[in-house]
C-alpha cells in the first residue's frame, strides 16, 4: 500500500479579497496617522492632567468628605490651589531660571563673574587644600583665564541649558492648562477608572487591571515620596535664601529641587550655602540661615525615607533621566512630570519581565 504525501496547505485568497483588506488597512492607517497628528500638540497636556489627577485623587476624596460630599466644590478648591501653586512658585522658578541662566552665561562669557577670594583656612583642607586654594585664588582674580580651557566643552552645555530655560515659559503654560483639565477629571474619577479598566482588559485580559493598579500606585508613590518632599525642601530653601538675599536664589532653588528629585539630595548645595552665610551674614543671621539649610537637608534623611517606605522605590538613574529629559523637552513642567512618567514605564516593564520569567 503506497503512502501519499499530503499536499502543502494553500491559502486560497482571491485578488479582490486582498485588495479589500489592503483598502481597509490603508483607511485605518490614514485615520490613525491624522488622529495622532491632531492630538500630538495636546498629548503632553493630557498626560500631565492624568498624572495630576491620579496623584491628587486621595486628597480630593479627603477634601470631598470634609465638605460633606460636595465633590464639585472640592474639585474647584483643589484646582484653585493648583493654579496658585503654578502661577506663584512655579512661575517664579521659570522666570528665575530664564533670567538667571542668561545672566550667568553672559557674565561667564565676558569674564564679569565675581568670585570672592578664598580664606587661608582652605589650605588646611586634607589632600586637596593647596590645589583648591590656588585654583580658587586664580578664579577670584581672573576667572576668564581659568575657564578658557573649558569653554569649548562648556559651550554646548550652556546652549542646552539656555534652550531649556527658554522653553520654561511654554512649559509653565502647558502645566497651567493641565491643572485646569485635571480639575474637571476629579469628579468623574470612578467612571474614568472603570473605563480604563475595561480598556486594559481588552488589551490584556489577564494582566490589564493589574498594570492599571500598578500605574496608579507608582504615580502616587513618586509624586508623594520624591517630588512632594523635594518640593517642600525647595520651598523652605527658597524662603531662607530670600530672607538672606542670596544671589541667584531662583537658580539655586531649581538646583535643590532637581537634586532632590533625582535622589542625590540637597546636601552639597546646603553645605555651600551655609559656608556663604557665615562669610557674608552677621552671626545671628548666619545661625538662622544655617538652621534653615540644615532643616532642608534633614528632610532628605528623615521624611523622604519614611515616604518611600510606604510606596515604590525607583532607581536614581531613572529619575535622573526623567528630570533631565523632562526639562529639556517640556521646560519647568517637565521637571515634575518627567520622572513620574519614566518611573511608571520602569515599574511596568520590570513587572512584565518578572512575570514572564516566572512563567
Amino acid at each position: 500500500m503506497f503512502k501519499t504525501t499530503p499536499e502543502p496547505f494553500k491559502l486560497n485568497i482571491s485578488n479582490a479579497t486582498v485588495i479589500e483588506i489592503a483598502v481597509h488597512l490603508g483607511v485605518i492607517g490614514f485615520l490613525g496617522y491624522w488622529t495622532f497628528t491632531l492630538i500630538q500638540p495636546f498629548a503632553s497636556i493630557v498626560l500631565w492632567s492624568v498624572v495630576l489627577t491620579v496623584a491628587l485623587y486621595p486628597l480630593f476624596v479627603w477634601l470631598a468628605h470634609l465638605l460633606r460630599g460636595r465633590r464639585r466644590l472640592a474639585a474647584a478648591l483643589l484646582t484653585a490651589l493648583g493654579l496658585l501653586v503654578v502661577i506663584g512658585p512655579v512661575t517664579w522658578l521659570g522666570i528665575g531660571l530664564v533670567e538667571g541662566g542668561r545672566e550667568l552665561v553672559t557674565k561667564v562669557s565676558v569674564g564679569d563673574l565675581n568670585i570672592p577670594p578664598p580664606r587661608e583656612s582652605v589650605k588646611d583642607w586634607p589632600v586637596i587644600g593647596g590645589l583648591a586654594y590656588d585654583y580658587w585664588a586664580r578664579a577670584s582674580t581672573n576667572l576668564a583665564s581659568v575657564l578658557s580651557p573649558l569653554l569649548p566643552q562648556l559651550r554646548p552645555v550652556g546652549e542646552a541649558l539656555l534652550g531649556a530655560a527658554g522653553s520654561a515659559g511654554m512649559g509653565t503654560l502647558k502645566f497651567l492648562a493641565s491643572v485646569i483639565i485635571a480639575g474637571f477629571m476629579f469628579n468623574p474619577g470612578p467612571s474614568l477608572l472603570a473605563a480604563t479598566m475595561r480598556f486594559a482588559r481588552r488589551i490584556d485580559a489577564a494582566r490589564g487591571e493589574g498594570f492599571v493598579t500598578l500605574t496608579g500606585a507608582t504615580i502616587r508613590a513618586v509624586s508623594r515620596g520624591v517630588i512632594g518632599i523635594s518640593l517642600v525642601q525647595a520651598v523652605i530653601a527658597a524662603l531662607g535664601m530670600s530672607a538672606a538675599e542670596v544671589p541667584g536664589a531662583s537658580l539655586i532653588t531649581v538646583l535643590i529641587l532637581a537634586l532632590g528629585i533625582v535622589q542625590v539630595g540637597p546636601w552639597p548645595v546646603c553645605v555651600l550655602l551655609i559656608a556663604w552665610g557665615w562669610m557674608n551674614l552677621p552671626t545671628f543671621g548666619a545661625l538662622a540661615f544655617t538652621l534653615c539649610m540644615l532643616t532642608v537637608g534633614l528632610i532628605e534623611n528623615v521624611a523622604k525615607p519614611f515616604a518611600l517606605s510606604h510606596g515604590l522605590k525607583t532607581p536614581m538613574p531613572v529619575t535622573f533621566f526623567g528630570v533631565v529629559g523632562g526639562v529639556m523637552t517640556h521646560g519647568i513642567g517637565g521637571l515634575f512630570m518627567g520622572p513620574v512618567v519614566l518611573a511608571v514605564a520602569w515599574e511596568l516593564a520590570k513587572t512584565w519581565i518578572e512575570e514572564e520569567a516566572k512563567a
